[in-house]
């Protein structure tokens, strides 16, 4: 059988066709390989260069091999963080015309590290944490596009920093199943074979004296189970709001805030009976907020202030008409986080009396605002608007606040 190279670019068998494919993939010279660190994997993975390319090599049978190819595939038409299928090779023989197993070619995540090999340095507590929380994420994300991974462990998954933000990818679909839909059985069957994995990935890694002491095995790998039941109730709880009460789809985000989440992207979509709205997590670095905020609208502000008008940058964004995330025709991000600056954020702080701010700079009075509107609509059980929150912050909120600073007589 003659060598075969499947691909979806018409580039990459050209690139291909350089490696030595009559070798064994364990006895590939050193010229052809790029030192990347890896994690534990039953078969022989090799990284090599393609071009300008460095990718994954994986040997395995043919059958296998193809599935795999074909599940990584359909998982990158559904949205999900995974590595980039390039390629299957068969009909490999070796110099004597003997069978070599197939191999599926992968895209290599650039600035990605195998979470196995995370755990072999000293984190921080906090960094520990958001790499806890990228992984519930991504298996809740599987999860929901109806993807049974079967082998979720620590060498099985990326870890990269982009942009701020904090992510999981795929890397071994190989055990996989796509189902329209996951039972509760299917989903609860995943989560303990990941915990199962992790724990026992951590373990011995303690064993082998390389995992920082302040990791628990154990614990670790009850708690991305934990966090991902609180996250998955969160995203999945069925709720339908009256139409116009937005704050009932903050109090939802504030949740997800709560649990240490972020909101990548928010849908609202309108209906009969009300308007649904679905969520897409995230997690993020420190200061990350500051510095979308910063890019988007010009506003320097500290974090804390950020991610609070980002919130509210976001709900406003999700009522506008223009507003299509991943539609070439809709408008950017960049049009219309300038327009609310212009027609929300700026006449917002503008009816609040100058000789009233006091210390207060345009970021803190528009957040204080956004506190002072959700407090009285929860109070109210609908959404009171902001120009009712301006009216009632200028005659309740700040004259006592002034009064706090004043100085006291000696």
């Amino acid at each position: 059988m003659a060598l075969q190279i499947s691909a979806t670019n018409p580039e990459h068998p050209a690139l291909l066709l350089e490696l030595p494919w009559h070798l064994p993939l364990e006895d590939w010279p050193e010229e052809y390989l790029v030192p990347l660190p890896r994690g534990i994997s039953r078969h022989v993975v090799r990284y090599s260069r393609a071009g300008d390319e460095v990718i994954a090599v994986k040997e395995l049978a043919e059958r296998p091999a193809l599935r795999e190819y074909d599940m990584l595939r359909d998982l990158d038409r559904l949205g999900i963080p995974s590595v980039d299928p390039l390629a299957v090779v068969t009909g490999r023989t070796d110099a004597s015309g003997a069978p070599l197993e197939s191999v599926l070619v992968t895209r290599h995540l650039g600035g990605s590290m195998p979470y196995r090999s995370m755990f072999e340095t000293t984190m921080r507590p906090a960094t520990m944490h958001r790499l806890m929380d990228a992984l519930a994420v991504l298996l809740v994300r599987l999860h929901l596009a109806g993807f049974a991974w079967g082998d979720c462990s620590l060498s099985n998954t990326l870890f990269r920093r982009d942009a701020g933000a904090y992510a999981a990818y795929l890397v071994d679909a190989e055990t996989g199943d796509l189902h329209p839909q996951l039972s509760t059985g299917q989903r609860d069957y995943d989560l303990d074979l990941a915990r199962v994995n992790i724990s026992g990935e951590l373990l011995d890694l303690e064993a082998s004296g390389a995992l920082h002491p302040s990791v628990d095995p154990i614990e670790f790998g009850t708690e991305i189970c934990a966090r991902y039941r609180g996250l998955w109730n969160e995203l999945t709880r069925a709720s339908v709001y009256p139409a116009g009460k937005y704050h009932y789809i903050e109090r939802r985000i504030r949740r997800l805030n709560d649990l240490g989440f972020d909101v990548a992207e928010m849908q609202i979509e309108h209906a009969s009976n009300g308007d649904t709205v679905s969520f897409v997590p995230k997690v993020v670095d420190a200061g990350h907020h500051q510095r979308q905020l910063l890019r988007l609208t010009g506003l320097d502000t500290e974090e804390n202030q950020a991610r609070r008008l980002l919130n509210d940058l976001e709900s406003w964004m999700a009522t506008q008409d223009d507003y299509a995330p991943g539609d070439p025709l809709g408008a950017r991000p960049e049009v219309l986080a300038h327009r609310w600056v212009r027609e929300v954020f700026r006449p917002t702080v503008r009816a609040v009396p100058l000789e009233l701010r006091g210390a207060m700079d345009p970021a803190e009075i528009y957040h204080q605002l956004l506190e002072h509107r959700w407090y009285m609509s929860e109070r109210a059980q609908h959404d009171i608007g902001i120009e009712t929150a301006v009216e009632d912050y200028i005659e309740n909120i700040l004259p006592k606040a002034s009064r706090t600073l004043q100085p006291t007589a000696e």
